[in-house]
């Protein structure tokens, strides 16, 4: 694993946003896995500074986003479709057609998360997969502890997680109790994964990840078993 360490949330959000941009010029027509959070939120903006300023192209680029509450519709300004369409996909040249994201409002939610893995495996598959990382480990709603599921599927969302972003909802009572994610075996059958980790609130993780040991209790250790990882951290985290 490349772990590269930054000095504060914004020389890393600049040094993960210049990760995505050399891999859309090295590859135009890359597939992207996207997350949401806080985290990756400096580095989208400098994305669209990138769009708008230095003319990077995202008209061949398409997109997977990790993962969607489950029910929640889209227009609702706590989805992910709501948060990347306005932090994102609205500020580039990104075909709509290629941006993928699991739908919230479906009323067969099994099978859109099959339907959203042909949709990868159509694509080609990802070349790039962006990941955050919960305060419990978690990647995409892969939750601490639950059966490491190969594909996209339903999970139910455990307390911790709906404690951590009760701060974005009237109340915690507000925030769905499940979510459509991709499985772990998404992940990491992407070319490349880049993980961002920032703030003191997530150095018990980070930790966890760096000690290389694989254990389901922190879903993202699984990551030292890809053999193209790249960690960006600040000094906070770490």
């Amino acid at each position: 694993m490349n772990m590269i360490r930054c000095g504060d949330y914004e020389a890393l959000s600049h040094a993960a946003a210049e990760f995505v941009a050399r891999q859309i010029k090295e590859k135009p027509s890359s597939v992207l896995g996207l997350p949401t959070g806080a985290t990756p939120l400096g580095m989208y903006s400098r994305l669209v500074a990138l769009c708008r300023n230095e003319a990077l192209d995202f008209s061949g680029v398409t997109t997977f986003n990790l993962d969607e509450y489950y029910p929640i519709k889209r227009d609702d300004r706590q989805s992910y479709y709501y948060f990347m369409h306005t932090h994102l996909f609205s500020g580039v040249n990104i075909k709509k057609e290629n941006v993928h994201i699991p739908n919230g409002e479906t009323a067969d939610p099994e099978a859109e998360c099959a339907g959203y893995e042909r949709r990868i495996a159509q694509s080609g598959g990802i070349d790039l997969q962006v990941l955050g990382i919960g305060q419990n480990g978690h990647i995409g709603f892969i939750e601490p502890g639950e059966a490491l599921e190969s594909a996209t599927h339903v999970t139910a969302l455990t307390p911790n997680t709906i404690a951590a972003n009760a701060r974005f909802f009237e109340s915690a009572a507000c925030v769905p109790t499940k979510a459509l994610t991709m499985g772990i075996g998404t992940i990491m059958r992407a070319r490349k994964i880049l993980i961002l980790v920032s703030g003191k609130e997530k150095t018990a993780p980070l930790q966890a990840l760096a000690d290389g040991k694989i254990t389901p209790k922190i879903p993202a250790t699984i990551l030292n078993a890809h053999g193209d990882v790249t960690l960006i951290t600040d000094q906070p985290a770490f």
